[in-house]
């Protein structure tokens, strides 16, 4: 959990400045608000599903299935409302619930057997697909009747009201201060070393500048997105956990060396199944968000997205072998990888070259983990 040196801390930024200029100069439209509040939703889902990915990484493990389990979570929700009637909130808690047994059932089986996770996740991703396949029989299942919007559906296309945007920044402003100034607080009290309170309260006047500013450049389009919304607290959760809770530094303590975990006393098999419960939990909220931005339920829902999830927590600083990583590294990784997307998709690229970007972006962290002495 130690600071990552300016030089990395930096890198991220540029190389996401440098990719909005260079669509920009492409594409006017790619800055302008209707593009930028896509782009937001579509960051959203991909920075959710990669913070539940973050914290299977921290221990060492992956997940191959998530991609196929987004589409299969929101297929069930979707073919609950749609074909049986069930009421949206009824729907996605149901679907909710089959997400933590099934990852519950992997993570148990993972830690019990002693069968490695890339197997075990990989079966988990042709199951999942075949099931979700089933489940919708292969046709399109949309997720509103008509005009008629329900919770589901809206996920992706409400908007918060101005004042409740402004008032959630306050909020989430407040919290981070406190966090912040607890955890300076409790390493004091153990007589570590605290970074200088100028740079905390720097950090905290430039996260209290550009959460503001995009709130207000929203309020002159539509409003906050709903789907960011949910990334905010998503990230404000995992960030507590991982950062504040016993739980999440047993995350770190089994990624750097699980043997020496196992000696000093943390129950690592509950931590494990913790871990994949809690990826469970982001793989509901992600197929329930792609699944209403789609507009319907189609096989391809979910595709690859396991793939971008895994780039970008190694793009923000997450050790593939486990122990090292943020949750600020995760979510500027997947506004990376949403803005090369959503760029070459304004500019119409094939997707040929879709493909071969994704897999080299992916390539490339993963040389810049193993060659760059992260770790």
């Amino acid at each position: 959990m130690t600071s990552r040196p300016a030089p990395q801390l930096l890198a991220l930024p540029l190389a996401l400045l440098a990719i909005a200029v260079f669509f920009a100069v492409k594409e006017p439209a790619f800055l302008g608000p209707r593009n930028l509040t896509q782009l937001i939703v579509e960051f959203s889902i991909v920075g959710t599903l990669a913070l539940g990915m973050f914290m299977i990484l921290l221990t060492g493990q992956i997940d191959l299935s998530i991609g196929s389990g987004v589409g299969l979570i929101g297929g069930v929700a979707a073919v609950l409302v749609f074909q049986q009637g069930w009421s949206a909130p009824a729907a996605m808690g149901t679907a909710f619930i089959v997400a933590l047994i099934l990852w519950t059932a992997m993570g148990t089986l993972i830690v019990r057997q002693r069968i490695p996770s890339f197997i075990i996740t990989l079966g988990g991703l042709l199951i999942f697909k075949g099931l979700f396949w089933l489940v919708i029989q292969n046709s399109t299942i949309p997720v509103s009747r008509g005009d008629q919007e329900n919770l589901y559906s809206r996920l992706t296309t409400y908007y918060l009201p101005s004042s409740f945007g402004f008032a959630l920044v306050a909020i989430v402003l407040v919290a981070l201060g406190i966090l912040t100034w607890r955890s300076r607080a409790a390493r004091s009290a153990h007589q570590l070393a605290n970074p200088p309170a100028v740079r905390a309260v720097g950090q905290w006047l430039v996260m209290a500048a550009a959460t503001l500013g995009l709130v207000y450049f929203f309020n002159h389009f539509r409003g906050v997105p709903l789907s960011l919304v949910v990334l905010a607290a998503t990230a404000g959760a995992v960030y507590f956990l991982t950062q504040h809770t016993p739980f999440g530094r047993y995350l770190y303590a089994i990624g750097g060396n699980e043997e020496a975990a196992v000696l000093s006393g943390i129950a690592v098999n509950q931590v494990l199944v913790g871990a994949y419960v809690l990826m469970g939990v982001t793989v509901a909220l992600t197929g329930f968000m792609t699944t209403a931005y789609s507009g319907a339920s189609t096989t391809t829902v979910g595709d690859l997205m396991e793939l971008d999830a895994i780039a970008a927590c190694v793009i923000g600083g997450t050790a593939l072998k486990g122990g090292r990583g943020t949750v600020w590294g995760v979510i500027f990784g997947a506004l990376i990888i949403t803005a090369l997307l959503n760029g070459m998709t304004l500019l119409a690229v094939s997707p040929e070259i879709k493909f071969i970007a994704r897999g080299a972006v992916l390539t490339l962290a993963v040389w810049m983990d193993v060659k760059l002495g992260r770790r």
